[in-house]
């Protein structure tokens, strides 16, 4: 990510993929946010929050899960649309891969923040 011209950072295009398959997560499930991931193999990954009597996820937990299930055994990023870097999910983004950093953007996938990696 590196400021553009307006001050705002820009996304490089990986992320900015990320960005558009969490936003497609979001519009599918007609919710309010969403999230996706890549793997270490470049793979991706989208979710959306889950809320049921018995089950509760955030989007982000529902991407790293799918791409746990999926055998990633590393991650280099995350986006949350719409999301919070207070996410859940969070946790164990950094607990597989703790050098994995999430940007955080409003709803039309502009970036409003970014937790860089601890490693």
């Amino acid at each position: 990510m590196t400021p553009s011209p307006s001050g705002q950072p820009d996304l490089s295009d990986e992320d900015q993929k990320l960005v558009v398959l969490a936003r497609g997560a979001l519009a599918r499930a007609e919710t309010s946010s969403a999230a996706a991931v890549r793997d270490g193999d470049g793979r991706t990954y989208a979710g959306a929050p889950v809320s049921t009597s018995t089950l509760t996820l955030s989007g982000l937990q529902v991407a790293v899960a799918t791409a746990l299930s999926s055998g990633a055994r590393a991650f280099e990023a995350a986006v949350l649309v719409n999301g919070d870097a207070d996410d859940p999910g969070m946790v164990t983004l950094a607990e597989i891969t703790p050098s994995a950093y999430a940007v955080v953007t409003d709803l039309s996938g502009r970036p409003t923040g970014r937790t860089d990696g601890r490693g």
